[in-house]
């Protein structure tokens, strides 16, 4: 691989061209401006989005409404996150799998570096038997979603370990407005069925949900994936005064058509949607109990949160097919059950500082992972032998403290520093990879917000943030898949650092638009490679970028939600073979138009252009861009029923919804050959899904 730092100019050329109509788009759609609160006609235009000037710390943080997660088209629960401006949502495998995520610069994998919460509760699993930070949201009903709290980058001194490109915080709702009931028929088995209510209860609500759904997808052997799905809520009070307690239960399995070699599919001998390991696929559950209470007075606020979870996961892969083992195949089952408990508490105080206002959060997060995962070779699903098993007890605290003060009225500073202990604990098969690692790291913040001025703001953030490695990795020494091959171990926490200049401004009234410019270093890319049981340290690496959103609030039927990001992605260290990181996301936009109040009609439409991605150090292999176009049309039949019909790849592209480039071998080729490509799973080809939704 000869090293090539310049990106292919006609993929360059194609972004910006990208860039360039999707801002024509937006501007053209825009048409007249009115005011926020003006009125046209004896309608007033409010708009949908909270303001954030003098609330957020950042350009890079938001809140998504629930009006605005109920305008998006979403083909899978974790695709709610793509709500969060330049967040990619992919999918490799099965349904049940946790998605692929892209964000900054980074190929987040199944959720490393995005730190992922439901009601306080983490979702990200760290030591996973997949992936580190392994992020799960097949349990996520997005009805009952509120809201979508985001941040990005490691300047929050409350977001801990896997937040150093973002995170995003899903809120549930107490009570409902409506009793739901909701019905959904499509293309490729699709099948759902949503009941939820919140009944008085005592001197509270008791929210419950039911779901059920099945799903096939294109694919030749279909996915046949099915989950059944419930929460059941009790709570008095309101978000900041009362206390609520949860019970989730999420199961599911299914069949997964993993990425499949693109020479196949050339030579056509394999079709784009057929699968090359039939057997591959899994199932996973996750049950969980969780309790919070909040208590707000005139001299600050606590939060309390407590939960109990506990995941189990069998997962079915063959992404080499007969390179490994050319009789029986390369199939794998990673196995991950584990018990987790956390506890998070924070109290906010006003501390007047030389007169001028002030606060000071103080919080504490307490978590514990009791892990039994295990790495095993199978056939059809068959077990035939063991690379590796273990017991992980992983333990960590986290302890912030966080200073808020305005110094002037146009001039307010925030600064934290955060404190993480980790306690490593492996009890593997092989006793020369079982030991026990301690380790801790400060991470300081800094932001600096200036303004408003004409209803904008600038701000100044620097901070430093971490994320941990899998606790194996810590204590390896000899390679699992060959004892005699000696194995380096890996530092279990990982240091990263990050700056960001930004502005938001509101100065066209109905138009909320953001702007940022930041740069991020990690001091090592750590991976571990699942089916080969081992940890792999890269070199140090640095990413730059910016992003551009825009929400517009055009009339009171008419909104336009316009996000744009760009970020290229370098090792740091020289090296022949290239410093470009594979697969690192670099171009990512969207336009979301929404329509409501037309008669009994809305509706909405969703462009989403996913840029192409460096698939080797040396970027001269590279994968093509994805644009899909996916859109949606309702009729609101009375005050209490509407139906919808939801399109998915209109335009019908034949593309990918992830790349890949390593060597595998097909069953025709030789015995012994290993053929070195590109892998991809392509998107869903056009499907309708026809939903009757009763609220009442």
């Amino acid at each position: 691989m000869k090293i090539n730092n310049q990106a292919h100019p006609s993929a360059l050329w194609r972004f910006s061209m990208s860039i360039a109509v999707l801002g024509t788009m937006s501007l053209s759609l825009l048409g007249p401006v009115f005011a926020a609160d003006q009125v046209l006609d004896g309608i007033v235009i409010e708009s949908s989005r909270t303001s954030q000037i003098g609330i957020a710390d950042s350009a890079n943080a938001g809140t998504v409404t629930q009006q605005q997660l109920e305008a998006r088209t979403v083909y899978r629960p974790g695709e709610t996150l793509e709500a969060v401006p330049g967040l990619i949502v992919s999918q490799h495998s099965g349904e049940g799998k946790a998605n692929q995520y892209y964000l900054r610069g980074f190929n987040l994998d199944h959720g490393t570096d995005l730190r992922t919460t439901v009601d306080g509760m983490l979702v990200n699993q760290r030591s996973h038997a997949h992936g580190q930070g392994w992020t799960d949201l097949n349990f996520l009903i997005p009805e009952l979603v509120t809201r979508l709290d985001y941040k990005k980058g490691p300047y929050y001194a409350s977001e801990g370990d896997f937040s150093s490109a973002g995170s995003a915080s899903v809120v549930y709702a107490d009570k409902l407005e409506h009793r739901i009931a909701s019905v959904g028929l499509g293309q490729n088995g699709y099948r759902r069925l949503m009941l939820a209510d919140s009944p008085a209860f005592g001197y509270g609500n008791l929210l419950y949900a039911l779901e059920l759904f099945h799903n096939d997808g294109p694919f030749t052997h279909p996915d046949d994936y099915q989950k059944l799905n419930g929460v059941l809520r009790y709570s008095q009070g309101t978000k900041t005064n009362g206390f609520g307690i949860s019970a989730m239960a999420y199961h599911g399995h299914w069949n997964a058509t993993d990425q499949i070699a693109k020479r196949a599919v050339d030579a056509g001998t394999l079709g784009r949607f057929d699968a090359i390991d039939p057997t591959d696929g899994g199932l996973s559950h996750r049950y969980s109990l969780s309790a919070d209470w909040h208590q707000m007075t005139e001299q600050g606020a606590t939060n309390i949160n407590a939960y109990v979870l506990h995941n189990k996961l069998d997962l079915f892969s063959n992404f080499t097919y007969f390179l490994e083992n050319p009789v029986n195949g390369d199939q794998f089952n990673q196995r991950d059950r584990r018990t987790t408990t956390g506890f998070n508490a924070s109290q906010a105080l006003l501390t007047p500082i030389f007169g001028k206002e002030s606060e000071t959060t103080i919080g504490l997060q307490l978590q514990n992972d009791n892990i039994f995962n295990g790495l095993l070779s199978t056939v059809a699903r068959q077990r035939f032998s063991t690379t590796r098993e273990d017991h992980i007890v992983e333990s960590s605290a986290g302890f912030y403290v966080e200073n808020k003060t305005s110094w002037a009225e146009k001039f307010k500073t925030v600064v934290g520093i955060r404190e993480d202990v980790y306690r490593f604990d492996v009890k593997s098969d092989n006793s020369a990879n079982s030991g026990n690692v301690h380790s801790s790291i400060a991470s300081p913040k800094l932001g600096m917000i200036f303004g408003p001025w004409s209803k904008t703001e600038y701000y100044l953030n620097i901070g430093a943030g971490f994320h941990s490695n899998d606790a194996r990795g810590t204590t390896i020494t000899v390679d699992p898949k060959n004892s005699a091959a000696p194995a380096a171990r890996v530092p279990p926490l990982v240091r990263s650092k990050g700056l960001e200049v930004g502005a938001r401004t509101e100065i066209i009234p109905g138009l909320q638009s953001s702007f940022s410019l930041y740069r991020l270093d990690f001091a090592s890319e750590l991976l571990f490679s699942g089916d080969a049981g081992t940890t792999q340290a890269s070199r140090p690496s640095r990413r730059v970028g910016f992003e551009f959103n825009n929400y517009y609030k055009v009339t009171q039927w008419l909104t336009i939600d316009t996000d744009l990001a760009f970020a290229r992605a370098h090792f740091r260290d020289p090296d022949p073979v290239g410093n470009r990181i594979p697969g690192a996301v670099e171009g990512v936009a969207s336009v979301a138009l929404a329509l409501d109040h037309v008669g009994p009609y809305f509706g909405a439409l969703q462009l989403r252009y996913f840029g192409p991605r460096p698939l080797i150090e040396d970027n001269s292999v590279r994968s093509n861009s994805t644009t899909t176009l996916n859109g949606r049309i309702g009729y609101k039949i009375n005050r209490n029923m509407h139906v919808e019909l939801e399109g998915y790849n209109l335009t019908n592209r034949q593309a990918s919804a992830i790349d890949y480039y390593y060597p595998s071998r097909l069953s025709s080729e030789a015995a012994g050959a290993s053929t070195l490509g590109v892998h991809f799973h392509p998107i869903e080809s056009r499907s309708f899904r026809l939903t009757l939704v009763a609220a009442y």
